[in-house]
């Protein structure tokens, strides 16, 4: 290692130890459920993106076994060249199904989508008016358009009007695109797509919905997006297969001629071979699942209002979350670091949220409940709660 590289990457390290940034990644010694194995201990698990309980669900994992037998562990090639295997066309077809547009694309992961996707149709004679607390993945997909970012104060919609006028009366772009997560979660907040429809509809932009943690949670599972009857009304549908679907990718859903733009012209689709068949297989049985069955979605939501009102009852402080998403704001970087802690040791694995991921002074633990939660293990998480808050003097 050349002497530079090391000493930034020992004084960054070094740096990010002392202010409490530094990320130690735990290490899961089973599947990835409501409880969860650590160094040899089991927790109650409340740090998942999991929504549903798919990523350990037998149906999902037959469906990846049978597809594996049937397509190989691999597709071989990239998309355009012979890497795009019937299965692939299977789940794109399915996904267009599940958002209620024309068709979809398949890309390797939602960072990678909002990567390619973003940067096939903006560039640097656009311009794009991104919420203040969008993804890092559409930030870097906007940056790496060359478009001219403009930020919009989080769903201020005065403020994005107020901009979309300027950018569009400009005539210095030739093309302005709105771009927003539908939830954002950090905060478990919405979007507010109707108002922003309206204004989008008034000055011709491009609309681009990240729903990454809104499919198979709002809209009955089909999303924020179908949540608020706007499939008709947004250009871009995007999410991941990660989250609630359980398994790993991205996609779009949209016009036949956006999806045709996007295969010929969304670098990571054709630049990196896609998901494995057994993948691709799996996600297709996971948004059957969601479709045929709604009661999943209902446990959903039914388990987070649960622990929202116990934890509200116990005196902790939940954020204003329209989704199950509940974070507890705690404030003090160090203090939420040394609270997660504490949650561990008495059996709680639950994750702090700090600078820069969300303000400075804005601290929080971000618990994710899921579907698969019993209430018996909701309660002893709040059982925790309260006793840990209580030693740290928080209520």
């Amino acid at each position: 290692m050349t002497k530079t590289l090391e000493a930034f990457l020992h004084e960054g390290l070094a740096s990010l130890k002392e202010q409490g940034l530094y990320n130690t990644i735990d290490v899961l010694e089973a599947h990835n459920g409501p409880i969860i194995k650590i160094n040899g201990r089991e927790l109650i698990n409340l740090a998942s993106n999991n929504y549903l309980g798919f990523a350990n669900r037998d149906e999902l994992k037959a469906a990846d076994q049978a597809a594996t037998q049937k397509w190989g562990v691999g597709a071989g090639a990239v998309r355009p060249i012979n890497g795009t295997l019937q299965i692939h066309q299977d789940l794109e077809a399915k996904i267009a199904e599940f958002k209620g547009t024309e068709a979809a694309i398949a890309f390797q992961s939602g960072f990678n989508c909002n990567m390619g996707a973003i940067s096939a149709v903006m560039t640097k004679n656009d311009a794009i008016l991104s919420d203040e607390l969008n993804h890092a993945s559409i930030i870097d997909g906007c940056r790496l358009s060359g478009a001219k970012i403009i930020r919009i104060k989080h769903q201020d919609m005065a403020d994005l009007e107020e901009k979309a006028k300027t950018a569009t009366e400009s005539g210095l772009y030739e093309k302005v695109m709105y771009i927003t997560d539908g939830v954002f979660s950090m905060d478990g907040d919405v979007a507010n797509l109707p108002e922003a429809v309206k204004i989008a509809e008034k000055y011709q932009l491009i609309t681009y919905v990240d729903d990454a943690h809104g499919s198979g949670v709002m809209g009955h599972g089909k999303g924020t997006v179908k949540h608020f009857g706007l499939q008709d009304k947004i250009d871009f549908q995007m999410g991941t297969l990660s989250k609630a679907i359980g398994v790993v990718g991205g996609y779009v859903a949209g016009t036949q001629a956006l999806i045709d733009w996007l295969k010929v012209r969304g670098r990571p689709f054709l630049f990196s071979t896609s998901l494995t068949p057994g993948s691709a297989a799996a996600c297709i049985t996971a948004l059957d699942l969601i479709m045929a069955h709604p009661e999943y979605v209902d446990q959903l939501w039914e388990n987070a209002d649960y622990f929202k009102a116990k934890l509200k009852a116990v005196g902790f402080k939940v954020a204003k979350s329209e989704t199950p998403i509940t974070p507890v704001i705690l404030g003090d970087e160090q203090l939420t670091q040394k609270f997660s802690q504490a949650l561990v040791a008495n059996g709680v694995y639950a994750k702090p949220i700090v600078f820069p991921t969300v303000p400075l002074g804005t601290g929080r633990i971000r618990n994710m409940p899921s579907a698969t939660h019993t209430k018996a293990m909701l309660d002893e998480a709040v059982t925790v709660y309260e006793k840990v808050g209580r030693e740290l003097g928080i209520i």
